[in-house]
């Protein structure tokens, strides 16, 4: 990279950081940020802790926002000072450094532009993950819990907290089913982008004749809601039934009818919820996870009106998978979506998912 070429990438930098400033409204942020704050000084501010939980979570998220925004700034202006000092004494010494500050500071925009795409209302919520196997007994249950800890490795690499809701283990393996909460700044945002049918091929640890084997795991995600957003739903249209909880929890919660399952009877949506001690608690949780489905019904029902009015065409099942994780007889993870695409399997197992996210939302915009 030469002068010229530096001066055209600070350029395209300087558009895109004042592009950034005018979207997110930089002053309008800090003056809200003066109101939590001024808001969280209160005596009373602790009286409501759900409410001062959302204040203190929206604190947090509009400073990393915006003190995010001011270092690339500093960053972008550190860049110009060198420029100009490259320029003026027509020393190659400082190409180096302004090689691998530009490359930094382009990777730094592209992910803060990420942030800045979770627009949507419910984006910056927690998220409901579910992973449910699809056919093939204890090869797609394996493949479900594959996909568990996969999930698992990505948001605690992102520092996010990991809660499960509900969890069926496998007649001899793996997972029949399981329901996660992830908590953290746009987890549903960002996991959003995992919805769909994963595939998996390799050869099977289950058969002793080494055959390759062919396994789909579908993976629901939902925004959890807070109480503000209602959702229309009767009591007359709720079944609640009350059974032995099955999963971890300690001796008491194995012996009593904790558990709970609601069914919403309308849509014959179904949630299941364990965590708890309390079958009162449970049926909270439980409720709230089935207000979480039923927006999310809500939402696909949009969606699918609107690609009805277009004139799109999409398959509904086994055969539409989002992405195939293959390990034999190579070794690639593709997004058939957006066609990105990984070599390293092991890595992508490992939770490092964020070229696939990043490659969906991008292709949202």
């Amino acid at each position: 990279m030469d002068l010229t070429e530096v001066k055209q990438e600070l350029s395209t930098m300087a558009k895109r950081l004042a592009d950034f400033r005018g979207l997110f409204d930089l002053e309008a942020k800090e003056t809200r940020m003066s109101e939590l704050d001024e808001r969280m000084s209160e005596p009373d501010f602790w009286n409501d802790q759900d409410t001062a939980q959302q204040i203190i979570n929206e604190s947090n998220a509009l400073k990393e926002m915006v003190v995010t925004y001011k270092e690339l700034q500093e960053k972008y202006d550190d860049l110009e000072v060198t420029y100009e000092l490259a320029k003026e004494e027509g020393d190659d010494s400082f190409m180096d450094e302004l090689d691998e500050g530009v490359t930094s500071l382009a990777k730094a925009l592209n992910e803060y532009e990420l942030q800045l795409l979770l627009s949507e209302p419910y984006d910056k919520n927690n998220a409901i993950l579910e992973l449910h196997p699809g056919a093939g007994g204890t090869e797609s249950q394996d493949w479900a819990s594959m996909l568990l800890r996969m999930y698992t490795r990505w948001a605690e690499k992102r520092g996010f907290k990991v809660e499960t809701l509900d969890y069926l283990p496998g007649d001899e393996a793996g997972v029949k089913s399981v329901t996660l909460l992830i908590k953290g700044h746009n987890a549903y945002g960002y996991l959003k982008a995992e919805k769909g049918v994963h595939r998996l091929v390799r050869i099977s640890p289950f058969d002793s004749s080494g055959r390759r084997h062919t396994s789909f795991v579908s993976c629901e995600v939902m925004p959890e809601l807070d109480d503000n957003v209602e959702i229309d739903v009767s009591p007359e249209e709720l079944k609640v039934d009350t059974y032995r909880a099955s999963g971890a929890g300690g001796q008491h919660i194995n012996t009593t009818d904790s558990a709970v399952r609601i069914t919403h009877v309308p849509t014959n949506t179904v949630v299941t919820y364990q965590t708890e001690r309390s079958q009162i608690k449970n049926r909270e949780r439980a409720m709230k996870m089935l207000m979480a489905k039923l927006y999310q019904l809500k939402i696909e029902e949009q969606q699918a009106e609107l690609a009805e009015i277009r004139g799109e065409q999409k398959d509904i099942g086994w055969g539409s998978q989002i992405r195939s994780y293959v390990f034999h007889p190579y070794s690639l993870v593709k997004d058939h979506r957006t066609n990105f695409e990984i070599g390293n399997t092991n890595a992508v197992m490992d939770g490092e998912l964020d070229g696939f996210i990043d490659a969906y939302l991008r292709s949202m915009m």
